[in-house]
């Protein structure tokens, strides 16, 4: 329906924090919260093909964003794209003119300004609804948790049409930090606030000195996934056995393994299964190339493969084989998204106006850490971004799916069809 960009660069989490620190470009403090005057939209009026058109944008983002990393990350890979998308349609919310329109073209962002925020408040309500009684990994239950806040400057004029829209759509309140005379203590409250809506799986995102005295406002979102397996593997049955690397050597790891009846396809260039989540609202979709075409995959992947194939499962008599794997991913991304198509908002050129009236603010740094494990109860993830941003310088039978080699996955919601997480794995006994 939409065309895609051509010759895209490099680009670059279960949380992700988009901390846009814009700037005039030890120990945490207490923030105090400024309200907007307007109230979050809990229904807003978005019409479905709003929302179908926000999650396709999302999800071509998503895999754009997965051709980018997989150039510049040798190891296993795991990211969050909808708390990227997130984040940064928060950021985008300032941006006007050139600077919006590269955006926007670099994230797929096809909805205009004015329907796309309303749309992510949809999709994030709709979000917020999953899980109910489901079981998590651990003995606390199923959490899917989504959660903005921005971080401002104290005695700095933000525009009160910018705090609307993410009040409204976001549910972000502007919390009161000194950036100037208590620098490395702001670093650390976002940092804590991070730790803790991720439960602690995300520390230390923003490192020391990507904050210092020009920053002026830090947008964060945060995502934090944990849920049960529909059909749990048994303990008993997981195994130690050799998974191959891509240079055809092999290392022993820990393979759990059940038989059970999933949604699966296949044909001579890959095997796909569906692996549900305890209450079947989410899922993760394995996709295990054929032997020797990993790499010829992965060139090809895309959101309109991925919804191919995912469009082919059926139901079948699975043999499963899985090894348990548990790994963090961390990416410094200013590069990459600039050369995917917008460099302005990383220049002095850059308008992020509606955010201060004024263009006196561009993007600095975009940190990027992202935590993922899974285990015979199920899967725990977390992922946090930080986008630093600082004044302007100047019939059925039964198969065996034994995932005994590199192989890539995604957590999905079913219903939206939203990639909530993508990765890889190369090596799960990295």
């Amino acid at each position: 329906m939409h065309s895609k960009k051509q010759n895209k660069g490099l680009l670059f989490f279960l949380a992700l924090v988009l901390t846009a620190s814009l700037a005039a470009c030890s120990q945490t403090v207490s923030a105090e919260v400024i309200k907007s005057d307007k109230d979050r939209i809990t229904s807003p009026d978005v019409s479905s093909e709003d929302l179908e058109m926000l999650v396709e944008g999302n999800n071509d983002f998503a895999f754009e964003l997965y051709q980018a990393l997989r150039t510049i990350e040798n190891g296993n890979l795991f990211y969050s794209p909808h708390s990227i998308s997130a984040a940064l349609a928060m950021t985008y919310a300032g941006a006007r003119e050139i600077t919006a329109e590269q955006m926007a073209e670099t994230l797929y962002f096809y909805l205009s300004q004015k329907d796309l925020h309303p749309a992510f408040n949809k999709l994030d309500i709709e979000l917020a609804k999953r899980g109910e009684g489901a079981k998590g990994s651990n003995s606390e239950g199923f959490r899917l948790n989504i959660i903005n806040a921005i971080w401002g400057q104290q005695n700095y004029h933000f525009s009160d049409d910018f705090l609307d829209v993410l009040s409204e759509n976001y549910d972000a309140g502007l919390r009161i930090l000194d950036f100037i005379d208590q620098t490395e203590e702001s670093r650390k409250t976002i940092n804590d606030w991070v730790s803790q809506q991720t439960e602690e799986r995300i520390k230390d995102l923003i490192p020391r000195g990507a904050i210092d005295k020009l920053a002026r406002l830090v947008l964060t979102n945060a995502i934090y996934f944990n849920a049960a397996w529909l059909y749990p593997f048994d303990d008993e049955a997981t195994t130690e056995k050799h998974f191959t690397l891509l240079n055809g050597s092999q290392v022993p790891v820990s393979i759990m393994k059940q038989s059970q009846r999933f949604n699966y396809s296949e044909n001579d260039n890959y095997q796909a299964l569906e692996i549900p989540y305890d209450g079947q609202e989410l899922s993760m979709v394995v996709l295990l190339p054929a032997e020797g075409e990993f790499e010829a995959f992965e060139n090809r992947l895309s959101a309109g493969m991925v919804s191919d194939i995912i469009a082919s499962l059926s139901n079948h008599q699975v043999i499963l084989s899985m090894p348990k794997f548990k790994y963090e991913s961390g990416f410094n991304l200013k590069d990459s998204l600039s050369a995917m198509g917008m460099p302005i908002a990383f220049s002095g050129g850059a308008d992020f106006s509606g955010m201060t009236g004024s263009q006196d603010l561009c993007i600095d740094e975009i940190i990027h850490k992202a935590f993922i494990s899974v285990n015979e109860a199920g899967t725990e993830a977390a992922a946090a971004t930080a986008v630093i941003m600082q004044t302007v310088s100047v019939p059925s039978q039964q198969v065996d799916f034994n995932i005994n080699r590199p192989f890539i996955y995604l957590i999905r919601d079913n219903a939206t069809g939203t990639v909530l997480f993508v990765g890889s794995v190369v090596n799960p006994g990295a």
